[in-house]
């Protein structure tokens, strides 16, 4: 991580449509101009699934304007300093990026898979929005990551 610059992290998943999304609209929230957050896939869906858009805006007020599902092939620019996935069949499939950025691997089920009708899907978006928050603001906290987003909202 280059102190004085803002830290630039990548949420990847699958389908770049769920969980990677929800994941950088909380820490685009949360770290404001202190981070450059993108989120992207392996294998991405053509559009955000509308229950994570829904999530987001329920629990946390957010709105994930001007995101979309994108391939990690897509993501140019400067390299990132850290990289999240947050599924196993990313995690296993993660590629080689520029820089050797830190690797974390967190490991949340997929919500859209969730059987059960409506309802149950519902309570799996907002569970996986809610553990993904819980998540980034314990990560946010961390003394390495704290120096390089000093006034995150925390809250």
């Amino acid at each position: 991580m280059t102190p004085g610059q803002p830290l630039r992290v990548l949420f990847l998943c699958t389908g770049n449509s769920a969980r990677s999304q929800m994941a950088e609209a909380i820490l685009r929230h949360l770290a404001g101009d202190r981070a450059v957050v993108e989120s992207a896939g392996s294998d991405p869906r053509p559009e955000i699934h509308p229950m994570a858009r829904e999530a987001i805006r329920n629990l946390f007020g957010l709105e994930m304007k001007g995101q979309h599902p994108k391939s990690v092939g897509g993501c140019a620019g400067p390299p990132f300093d850290v990289v999240i996935t947050v599924c196993d069949r990313a995690a296993e499939s993660c590629p080689i990026f520029p820089g050797a950025p830190e690797v974390i691997r967190w490991s949340l089920p997929d919500p859209a898979a969730v059987a059960g009708g409506r309802e149950a899907q519902r309570v799996a978006f907002e569970e996986s929005a809610k553990e993904l928050m819980r998540r980034i603001r314990s990560w946010i906290a961390l003394p390495g990551v704290a120096r390089r987003i000093p006034s995150a909202d925390r809250a």
